[in-house]
């Protein structure tokens, strides 16, 4: 028995949505529970006070094996387009805790991943691997101070169970916290079920907790999907400024909030090429890291046909309305994207050859095979390791025009490289070092190199004696960097 309460302050609007939309059930409980790490920065956040809970306690708690009062734990249903190909799906490995209620007032869905089977696990054990857990906690942290929309890491316990995918792999458990779990793919599932009256509900439900301002709306539905377009917008672009690839982007894999969700497969591109690809189960390109702004766009066509029923009466109304909002997608993005690229390179103002400085640019580096990161930061001085390809003659060229664009703008000149520090992180988790991290907590149980690491990335734009360390490139390799997606 737990000797206190947390502070957790459940308030649980989601289960009163209508049955076929969840499922309410116990997570299964767990043999050997330990607590691995846990986000006490997070945990201030949330008004959670931990102070004389054991290590022990923390991780019963965090198991599932002992839930705190108020909690009302559901699996979520949904579907999705995965690759493409529609499936019906839902929560076949995380059961939510409940809707905690901050002192601010914010409400945050608090789930457990890897808690044990539920009615959508299909084949699947229900559980998840400790090490890919951990890559979550890690990178999710990573995002977030990178000014990221996304969801965020609590902690990881270890089940002392295993499960088994290739081979043996230790299991775990992350609780993940949320502005909600609301997904593109719920609303295709409330399209799509057998009871044709759980879309409004699922509707007026997200309204009111992510968009209350269009309540009274007349036209709430197009503007729900003018907003989701936007904050879509905002959230690639922002993946596109520091070399983030997601490595799944399914439709059950946007959410309707605007944060990032789910980090299986994802990784940081280093040498910049718009064609690169991580996750071993994307053959194709589909979700490569020039591909993501189309993808995005493809998965919100899916969701405006989704809102056609709700958008007017006459199909062919709602399907011209719809069109008239998607196809604001590729200006307001492109538009967006320059904004962020000219603020990588510090560039105020508009010039009529921006945009092709910006492509010379990316064009040099993908020919040179150049770290994407640090080209940005040798540009701002910020680059610990010398390297000669920044001696090259086209290289010198396009930095001389450059620096002429940037001295249009004298009065400036300061706010110039203030803007390039704010767009641009000094260091990234390169993924050789993540790998070796991860290595080292699973195989040793030695967390030292991955709190080291999250020590970095949780201050990616500051100094420190370790700069070096996390600017270096890995070794070329004649093998390809492969991600997992870790289910």
């Amino acid at each position: 028995m737990i000797k206190k309460d947390l502070g957790w302050r459940f308030e649980n609007s989601y289960v009163e949505l209508p049955n076929t939309l969840l499922s309410k059930l116990k997570p299964t409980p767990v043999k050997y529970p330990e607590l691995i790490i846990f986000n006490y920065e997070l945990s201030k956040a949330l008004g959670l006070d931990i102070s004389g809970v054991s290590e022990n306690e923390l991780a019963s708690i965090f198991s599932g094996n002992e839930l705190p009062t108020g909690s009302e734990t559901i699996a979520q249903a949904y579907a999705g387009h995965q690759f493409g190909h529609f499936t019906i799906l839902g929560d076949g490995r995380a059961l939510m805790l409940g809707e905690h209620i901050t002192k601010d007032n914010k409400r945050l869905d608090i789930q457990f991943k890897g808690s044990g089977l539920t009615p959508y696990s299909r084949n699947a054990d229900g559980r998840a691997s400790l090490d890919s857990m951990l890559r979550e906690y890690l990178i999710s942290e990573c995002v977030y101070n990178l000014g990221i929309p996304t969801t965020r890491s609590l902690s990881v316990v270890k089940t002392g169970e295993n499960v088994i995918r290739e081979t043996n792999l230790d299991g775990g458990i992350l609780t993940r916290v949320a502005s909600s779990h609301i997904r593109v793919g719920t609303f295709q599932f409330a399209l799509v079920s057998q009871n044709q009256q759980n879309l409004k509900p699922l509707f007026d439900y997200t309204i009111k907790r992510h968009y209350p301002n269009l309540i009274n709306s007349t036209s709430a539905p197009l503007k729900f999907l003018e907003n989701v377009l936007d904050k879509q917008i905002d959230l690639i672009c922002n993946w596109m400024r520091v070399g983030f690839i997601h490595g799944v982007m399914n439709t059950d894999n946007m959410t309707i909030s605007g944060e990032t969700i789910d980090y299986g497969p994802c990784a940081f591109m280093d040498r910049y090429d718009p064609n690169t690809v991580f996750s071993s189960i994307d053959n194709y390109g589909r979700y490569s890291f020039f591909n993501q702004p189309r993808i995005a766009k493809w998965n919100l066509e899916r969701f405006a046909e989704s809102l056609l029923p709700l958008i007017s009466k006459d199909s062919e109304k709602s399907i011209e309305k719809a069109t008239e909002v998607l196809e604001e997608f590729s200006d307001k993005y492109k538009k967006k994207w320059l904004t962020m690229m000219k603020g990588k390179l510090g560039l105020f103002g508009d010039e009529k050859h921006d945009e092709q400085l910006i492509f010379d640019l990316l064009n040099w580096m993908h020919k040179n095979e150049v770290d994407y990161t640090n080209t940005f930061c040798h540009l701002m001085n910020e680059l610990s390791n010398d390297n000669e390809v920044y001696r090259d003659k086209y290289f010198i060229e396009w930095r001389k025009k450059w620096k002429d664009r940037t001295e249009l703008n004298n009065a400036f000149a300061n706010k110039s490289l203030e803007m390039m520090k704010v767009s641009n992180p000094l260091v990234i988790p390169r993924n050789h070092l993540v790998e070796d991290v991860l290595k080292d907590a699973t195989k040793n149980q030695d967390l030292f190199k991955m709190r080291e690491l999250l020590s970095v990335v949780r201050k990616p734009r500051e100094h420190m004696n370790l700069l070096r360390k996390y600017q270096s490139l890995p070794k070329k390799e004649s093998k390809k960097y492969v991600t997992y997606c870790g289910t």
